[in-house]
């Protein structure tokens, strides 16, 4: 769609306070285009896009469509919704009723991203992640970059930095099997897991689908430490952060721990440089040796690179330290697959054992994990691991499934994850929702223990509930 093209089109989003459709939203704000949306929820994203100029409702009704269509009368109007929008949604019925221009939230990304140089950043976990870290070395390096993410990013604090550049880092989204509609100059994949059971049967449909998204690409980056992306993908671009051979990037760890990472860099198999990363963990490091590689391969200068990397922050929610509350440290984390699950744990032994070191406590520290399971669907698919995963914490708590939106035919819940872990660890409790948590939080908790928070749900809440019963 064209610059004028654009500016006479109204676009109004179904749903949008959620974190990708509002960075679309706040993007095509920023293009000049009118934009309007509704979301039953009024959050930090909804208030953002109101004092941008956007019209919210707080309600989804048919009325909404109505007012839209009278107001915007010289405009050529787009309903846009995402897989997360429900049929009987009333709005939508609406719009499907009245044959009304509809389109997904795919769609609009895939315009805005043939108006620039677009790397996009794809694959089952990281992604946020390497969208920040690649958009935060493009803007310190070059100045001529935008990004529309799926996440806070710290240089921006914003998920959507829409100018005038010749550059965009765009974050893909491959859950609902959208993905092919994407063309890029450069097509990142981060890794490849069986994730997303509501609309994926297998781990062969999820790798068909990164098909299309390759053949879509300019030039592919691959992650060569991934063994399903090695296995089923070719290309000349790889990195990796346990061999040099046979890659184009490496950056071989040679210290982590809670603070920073130090690694050797290695292009085409010749040592570059030695790297201080301010970024503990090593599936970090493989997201910004991910974003290092994509620079690269645009031209960015690595000297540039190497001077502004201790720029990089992990986006909001990716271990994020929210405060220490009765001298217990908190921490959120959007992870919910066994394998986010499994690094997020790691990263905080980590934490525990460079604290330990420090302070040589005569009692031992403890890791408290609070989980909040996301999808009837993917605990079904994965009870096993997320037991597996989450017995490894000293103690654990498991809340309600927070469900998206799904359906509970199967009459699933959360007990059948605690009930497997109590096999592996007996320090295990089935907790109803974040408020039980938070009611009991002293009784459940002790000083010195480090909290980790983990879900994609509504469970990144606690501290401000906390917050408000301890002031």
């Amino acid at each position: 769609m064209d610059k004028k093209l654009l500016l006479k089109s109204h676009f109004h989003f179904i749903g949008i306070g959620g974190i990708g459709m509002s960075a679309l939203a706040i993007g095509l704000l920023k293009r000049g285009c009118s934009v309007s949306g509704s979301d039953l929820v009024k959050n930090d994203e909804t208030k953002k896009l109101e004092k941008l100029g956007a019209v919210i409702f707080t309600s989804q009704i048919r009325q909404n469509i109505e007012f839209v269509i009278s107001r915007f009368t010289n405009k050529l109007i787009n309903f846009v919704v995402s897989s997360a929008i429900k049929p009987e949604n009333e709005e939508f019925l609406y719009c499907r009723e009245k044959n009304l221009s509809i389109k997904h939230r795919s769609e609009i990304l895939a315009m805005l991203m043939r108006t620039y140089t677009t790397l996009a950043v794809a694959g089952s976990h990281g992604k946020t992640s390497t969208s920040t870290f690649l958009s935060t070395i493009l803007e310190l390096c070059t100045r001529n970059s935008s990004s529309i993410t799926g996440g806070i990013i710290p240089i921006y604090n914003s998920n959507c930095h829409l100018e005038n550049t010749k550059f965009l880092v765009a974050e893909v989204d491959e859950s609902d099997g959208t993905i092919n509609k994407y063309k890029s100059d450069i097509g990142i994949i981060n890794n490849i897991d069986f994730d997303h059971c509501d609309h994926f049967s297998n781990l062969s449909e999820v790798i068909s689908s990164f098909k299309s998204f390759a053949k879509n690409s300019k030039k592919l980056l691959l992650n060569f430490d991934c063994e399903t992306s090695r296995k089923n993908f070719y290309s000349n671009y790889k990195w990796s952060n346990t061999t040099v051979k046979n890659v184009a990037y490496a950056i071989i760890p040679t210290e982590i721990n809670s603070k920073y990472t130090i690694g050797k860099y290695y292009e085409n198999e010749n040592f570059i440089s030695n790297l201080n990363i301010p970024i503990p963990g090593l599936h970090n490091l493989s997201n910004i040796t991910a974003a290092i590689a994509a620079s690269r391969m645009i031209g960015v200068d690595f000297i540039e690179i190497k001077k502004n990397i201790k720029h990089l922050k992990l986006p909001k929610k990716r271990f994020e330290f929210k405060g220490q509350i009765g001298e217990r440290s908190l921490y959120d984390d959007y992870a919910h697959h066994p394998n986010e699950i499994k690094e997020t744990i790691k990263l905080g032994r980590l934490f525990i054992k460079q604290k330990h070191n420090n302070d040589s406590p005569k009692s031992r520290l403890r890791l408290i994990a609070i989980f909040q399971p996301h999808r009837y669907s993917r605990v079904k698919q994965f009870t096993e691991e997320f037991a597996e995963e989450l017995s490894k914490a000293d103690v654990i708590y498991v809340t309600s499934i927070y469900g998206a939106g799904e359906g509970n035919e199967d009459q699933i819940t959360s007990k059948i994850i605690t009930d497997l872990i109590y096999k592996k660890n007996q320090n295990v409790k089935y907790i109803n929702n974040y408020y039980e948590v938070t009611k009991n939080f002293y009784e459940l908790t002790q000083k010195g223990d480090l909290i980790l928070n983990m879900g994609a749900g509504d469970c990144h809440n606690l501290w401000t509930i906390l917050n408000e019963k301890n002031n």
